[in-house]
């Protein structure tokens, strides 16, 4: 039905009310266009503030650049961590879970760090009976204490290829200061090398006083570390003559 005529007011009338509406298009726009530019940057700042983020303890300008100091690999499949014990029944064991790294802060052979990693869970004599019995509580205590590890932060060389490594020693929970006495085999300068290392604790120290049933032990246990190591990348390291 057609709108009554009004005289000449109609067209006015619609031209503002088109006019209204077309401003309050443009203020929705505009406030939509508004609140999207406002997330973008937000997640821009987020974005580039997580980037930026330090990582606790450590000071970026500190980290040696690795071309500049000499960096080690230890070959896992050729390296081997055994122990053993005096005893009425032979007692010889492996690891077969560990992880070892040893880095060094310059190429001074003494600013080397040393740290090792034993699941303990992984022994392996040999015996289901004696591994279950050094997995207990009387022995390795696996279930509450799940690591033996050994941490030294510096190298001392005792000799031309023989190198003391004072550090801390720590097996089901009990820690106490213990030395590995290295020797390496291998041409100096050639980037790889066999690490041979010992170290002998007594097992009443840290708690084990128990035996395993039929089998008369001693408390000395003797721990032997073969590694296989190969500079990777940096310079040679620098010997005491």
């Amino acid at each position: 039905m057609p709108l009554p005529y009004c005289g000449a007011a109609q067209p006015k009338i619609l031209r503002a009310f088109i006019w209204e509406s077309s401003m309050f298009e443009r203020r929705i726009l505009s406030n939509v266009r508004f609140g999207v530019l406002c997330l973008l940057m937000s997640a821009t700042m987020l974005a580039h503030s997580q980037d930026q983020v330090p990582v606790p303890g450590q000071d970026q300008a500190s980290v040696p650049d690795q071309n500049q100091v000499p960096v080690l690999r230890t070959t896992p499949g050729q390296s081997t961590i055994k122990f053993k014990v005096k005893a009425s029944v032979e007692l010889v064991g492996t690891f077969e879970k560990w992880h070892a790294t040893l880095v060094f802060k310059s190429t001074d052979v003494s600013t080397g760090v040393l740290n090792v990693y034993i699941e303990a869970d992984s022994v392996h004599t040999g015996s289901g009976m004696k591994d279950g019995k050094l997995k207990g509580k009387d022995f390795f205590d696996v279930k509450d204490n799940p690591l033996i590890t050994f941490h030294s932060d510096r190298i001392v060389q005792t000799g031309p290829n023989t190198f003391d490594l004072p550090g801390t020693f720590t097996i089901r929970g009990v820690s106490k200061p213990e030395t590995v006495t290295f020797t390496l085999t291998g041409t100096r300068g050639s980037g790889s090398g066999d690490l041979t290392g010992t170290m002998a604790f007594d097992r009443r120290d840290y708690g084990m006083n128990k035996g395993i049933p039929f089998v008369t032990i001693a408390d000395r246990v003797e721990v032997t570390l073969d590694l296989k190591v190969k500079r990777v990348s940096g310079p040679p390291l620098v010997f005491r003559q």
